[in-house]
């Protein structure tokens, strides 16, 4: 793997397999990496590469990680529930420049205080949970954010400011950075509750 471009190395020079940009549902380098590692696991079994690219491009995530699960105009919302501590939001931070970033829930030791480098990208946060003041704490002066409270108003909120976003691109990202049992009694609740609001926002919502 060398940027964002998948190459076969096992004969005598390397050749460009895809560019990873086509697997839209596996965005990010972590995403391109675990490709990568797919790739060399079938490929001594497959001479088809153009057939493995193929499955690669065509493959639809999986539910709670990255998921895009629906567009209302130029924004999309994203289900990152499964990002239950910090090193987990900051695979999905790294992929999009313009954050609606809802985080929050039992807290994780660390907070989010790892993450700073990715407040840039961040317009505005949308805490909930038991991790809320904590969050807030860190991110002042560095993000502008709300105390939404609960996932239902988060999503409102981020709903009605992205569709007032100047970004070419904006991402609603539910990627919370703690754990769901203060709220939800999983991730997976969590995440399937963000898919349900997603779904019954007002306007053109088509759901992924």
């Amino acid at each position: 793997m060398v940027d964002c471009t998948l190459y076969d190395a096992m004969g005598a020079r390397a050749v460009k397999v895809m560019d990873m940009a086509t697997a839209a549902r596996l965005p990010g380098a972590h995403n391109w990496q675990n490709a990568a590692l797919a790739y060399g696991a079938v490929r001594p079994f497959i001479s088809d590469t153009k057939a493995i690219a193929a499955a690669i491009a065509s493959f639809p995530g999986l539910a709670h990680r990255m998921e895009d699960v629906g567009h209302i105009g130029k924004a999309a919302f994203i289900n990152d529930s499964k990002a239950t501590n910090a090193d987990a939001t900051a695979r999905a931070l790294a992929v999009y420049p313009d954050i609606f970033w809802i985080a929050g829930g039992k807290p994780k030791e660390g907070g989010i205080e790892s993450l700073s480098e990715f407040f840039p990208r961040v317009r505005k946060a949308y805490l909930i949970g038991e991790a809320a003041p904590a969050f807030a704490r860190t991110l002042d002066g560095k993000a502008p954010y709300d105390m939404s409270g609960t996932l239902e108003i988060a999503v409102a909120k981020a709903a009605a400011d992205v569709a007032a976003s100047s970004a070419a691109a904006p991402v609603v990202l539910l990627s919370p950075a703690c754990a769901s049992y203060d709220q939800f009694k999983d991730f997976e609740q969590r995440g399937d509750v963000f898919r349900s609001l997603v779904s019954k926002l007002p306007r053109d919502v088509m759901v992924a």
